[in-house]
């Protein structure tokens, strides 16, 4: 009875600048809900992380299967740390800072300098003439087939799996990090905090290096890090490169429209849900990215018209891959091998 009241008084789905006032209703996070989500993560994953170190210390390998758990709530740390960035996991812009700012050195993530960039992620998201700060790059056909030799081999590697998926992910978080490229010259705060970020990853890394031994120390984090920064690329990529994704220029391109339609609503299994921090709703996210992650199910419980927007299932996902190039005239994204059809057609 109650959703379908919901239902009934739900906008039109394509009324977009009502939705986003329907949306602004479940803004209010819950301190004693956020602190417990806080805690339900940090301590797993301390609990797991000492265990695989405890495994590779007393030589039981089997242990270190404790490393896939640590990973995963690694990964939860890391979407609570976006929360904070958008400023909505406490509300509280100084405590959302510091936590951030703290969880960001585990997830080897300055956080203001990440929160810029992505704070520019969300207000350009699906605007051809903003891409390039905060997002995969992604080539229309006309631009892909205006380059060189040199230039369309480029583009190929760094959208070929092995590279997105593999080489990626550890270059990302690794090194580029470590200095605020794409800022190097906005003002002093993306240097203070990639600087910040690394003086105190370097010494709790040595610390723990001379606690426990540097191989245990590398056996265990390395792996950690590598495997959460992994799913963290993987979930990004399929938030937005979806063949009914919304890409378009100004004046076209407008906010509500491009935010509701341009993100995907992954539609994960209820544990993976849990573990990502319902981060696949990102449609919904990126709408009114000041909803906390553990309400946004209730968006979609009380207006489940939101549900099939760009709904896409774990099986789907892995289509997307190959999906490379934005055709602006079909409006989709398409392959390599769909775009030399293309040519071919012409």
């Amino acid at each position: 009875m109650i959703d379908a009241l919901h239902r009934d008084l739900s906008p039109p789905l394509s009324d977009e600048k009502a939705w986003l006032k329907i949306i602004a209703n479940y803004r209010q996070p819950h301190l004693k809900r956020s602190v417990f989500e806080l805690a339900v993560t940090a301590i797993p994953f301390a609990f797991c992380w000492a265990g695989a170190v405890a495994a590779v210390h007393y030589g039981f390998w089997a242990g270190l299967v404790l490393i896939v758990p640590a990973a995963a709530f690694l990964l939860r740390l890391f979407m609570i740390q976006h929360d904070c960035g958008h400023g909505s996991f406490f509300a509280r812009r100084r405590i959302d800072d510091w936590t951030g700012r703290v969880i960001g050195v585990l997830t080897l993530t300055p956080y203001d300098y990440w929160r810029r960039a992505h704070a520019e992620h969300h207000a350009l998201a699906g605007n051809l003439e903003g891409r390039g700060i905060g997002d995969i790059t992604t080539l229309t056909v006309s631009e892909y087939d205006r380059r060189s030799w040199t230039g369309r081999l480029s583009y190929r590697l760094y959208r070929h799996p092995a590279v997105m998926f593999g080489i990626g992910p550890a270059w990302l978080f690794l090194f580029k990090q470590r200095l605020p490229f794409g800022m190097m010259r906005s003002g002093s705060l993306p240097w203070i905090s990639t600087m910040a970020t690394n003086l105190a990853i370097a010494l709790i890394s040595a610390t723990l290096m001379w606690a426990i031994g540097i191989l245990p120390f590398l056996l265990v984090h390395l792996p950690v890090a590598l495997l959460a920064a992994t799913a963290g690329i993987w979930l990004f990529y399929v938030q937005h490169q979806f063949e009914e994704t919304h890409w378009s220029r100004e004046p076209e391109w407008q906010f509500p429209h491009a935010a509701l339609h341009g993100a995907s609503h992954y539609d994960l299994p209820l544990a993976l849900r849990w573990i990502t921090g319902n981060i696949g709703i990102h449609h919904v996210h990126h709408l009114s990215s000041r909803v906390p992650y553990y309400r946004l199910p209730e968006v979609l419980r009380d207006h489940p018209a939101l549900a099939g927007i760009g709904r896409i299932t774990m099986m789907e996902s892995l289509r997307c891959v190959k999906l490379v190039l934005w055709d602006e005239h079909s409006r989709r994204l398409i392959s390599f091998r769909d775009a030399a059809k293309l040519r071919r057609a012409q």
